[in-house]
């Protein structure tokens, strides 16, 4: 990146490419990049007129980025913005009902964001959602304060039973049950963490099982004293109860770290990495099967004209986001995965153009676009979609031969492989030259059709294309 960031906003776009936004820490939250996976580049998007702190994010039906700054700037403090990536522009998106730093923001099926007020105007006992389209409305009271002394909480998810459940700062958890609409939700509480845990500034996972696997500690002593030890319990929202005998990712009961310094992501090989901001990482493997909910389903695959394949199905971006933290970091995986087998070897391609970003589709159809990897190996492959870390059932998929496009003889011309599309009149090789075809696996390849107009001899040709004229 341009600068040094720690505790931002982040989000994976709809097109594949990666928003980054301000920080707590680092050397200028004034600003905001995007990450470009294709070309493997950084750029700042535009001046937002604001500085963005540790604020929330989410992503919008539409693909835009919705955001809480919690800085400074030419907006008010309680200002939301939304960013639009694909025209690289900001506008301002309304005003929230309270200040929303440190505030942990879940998306419901409905495509709105939930939020728990987080700063003593309503001692914590505020909700409030925004509403694509409408903006910010107020929602329910929730029954038990969530956010600590010291304004801290815990993350949020969705249930697969259609609740969200929150995880409090003050050790108490609630479930909001959506209306699907602009009405109010229903607020209930829930079990408290065991042993006087609490959950200020933690990581936690929904696993592939239903389940939700939570960094825990003891209260905080003070405005900026934390306590030094990190637990883990798994809460089962079907037996409503915590286990807390979970051992730690270095062996024996805790993890000797503040629990703000705990990240965690949902993989696609239905693990859950970990991260103590160290230089080590780890992966929790949940027991027992993925849910059948969680599971997403291929309708169809098709190639499209420019080389892209279009994958059509149900349930692409699983049941809740993944995992998630709050306003320090938003490591959601709600967007489809693809992954090939063949020959032994395991490959991912490249998705981007997702038809939704919302959770819980249901039925619905979505879809989403993808690049086979270029080093996938020609052949009959095994394919699957995956939310995270559910897997879809194997669907056959035919791997392309990529070819490459070299010249000798002479030419009107330089043309660098891959293959350009001429201008009308303009001959590649003149007559008597000749054209070698050589099928290989380069980064540089593309996926393209080469129309031969006059007749031509194929000397030789190797690799298991198809040639015609």
């Amino acid at each position: 990146m341009h600068q040094t960031r720690l505790y931002c906003s982040s989000q994976v776009l709809s097109d594949g490419r990666v928003f980054i936004a301000g920080g707590e820490y680092g050397s200028n939250p004034r600003t905001a990049e995007i990450y470009n996976p294709f070309n493997n580049g950084w750029t700042y998007t535009a001046a937002g007129g604001a500085g963005y702190g540790d604020g929330e994010s989410e992503i919008l039906p539409d693909g835009t980025v919705l955001e809480a700054p919690v800085g400074w700037g030419s907006y008010p403090a309680w200002a939301t913005l939304i960013y639009n990536p694909f025209t690289n522009g900001w506008t301002f998106a309304g005003s929230s009902y309270e200040y929303q730093d440190e505030a942990t923001w879940v998306k419901l099926p409905d495509g709105s964001i939930l939020t728990i007020d987080p700063y003593n105007d309503s001692n914590g006992l505020n909700s409030e959602r925004f509403i694509p389209g409408t903006g910010w409305v107020q929602d329910a009271n929730p029954k038990v304060a969530l956010i600590s002394t010291y304004t801290e909480t815990g993350p949020a998810f969705m249930l697969a039973d259609g609740r969200a459940f929150f995880l409090g700062g003050t050790g108490h958890t609630l479930f909001y049950t959506p209306s699907g609409n602009a009405t109010h939700g229903t607020w209930a509480q829930g079990p408290d963490i065991p042993n006087g845990m609490v959950m200020q500034d933690a990581a936690g996972a929904m696993m592939i099982n239903g389940k939700i696997l939570c960094a825990v500690s003891q209260p905080m002593t003070g405005p900026t004293t934390w306590v030094q030890t990190t637990y883990f319990y798994v809460y089962d929202p079907v037996s409503n109860t915590f286990d807390t005998n979970v051992v730690s990712p270095t062996g024996g009961a805790t993890d000797n770290i503040y629990s703000y310094q705990t990240m965690m992501l949902a993989l696609p090989s239905g693990t859950v990495l970990y991260s103590h901001c160290g230089s080590d990482l780890y992966v929790y493997q949940p027991s027992g099967a993925a849910l059948p909910a969680g599971k997403p389903s291929i309708v169809s695959v098709g190639w499209n004209a420019n080389g892209t394949v279009e994958l059509i199905g149900r349930g692409l971006n699983g049941i809740s986001e993944g995992a998630d933290y709050g306003d320090d970091f938003q490591p959601h995986s709600n967007y489809p995965l693809v992954r090939f087998s063949i020959g032994g070897g395991v490959y991912y391609g490249t998705t981007f153009n997702w038809s939704s970003t919302g959770i819980m589709t249901g039925t619905n159809l979505v879809s989403t676009q993808f690049t086979p990897p270029r080093n996938l190996p020609p052949g009959s492959a095994s394919m699957v979609v995956i939310a995270n870390g559910n897997v879809s059932e194997i669907v056959p998929f035919e791997s392309p031969v990529w070819v490459d496009f070299n010249y000798s003889g002479a030419q009107d011309g330089t043309y660098l492989n891959p293959y350009s599309t001429l201008a009308q009149g303009v001959t590649a090789v003149s007559s008597g030259g000749t054209i070698a075809i050589n099928s290989s696996i380069q980064p540089s390849d593309s996926h393209e059709t080469m129309t031969i107009s006059k007749p031509m001899t194929i000397m030789s040709f190797s690799g298991p294309a198809t040639i015609g004229h």
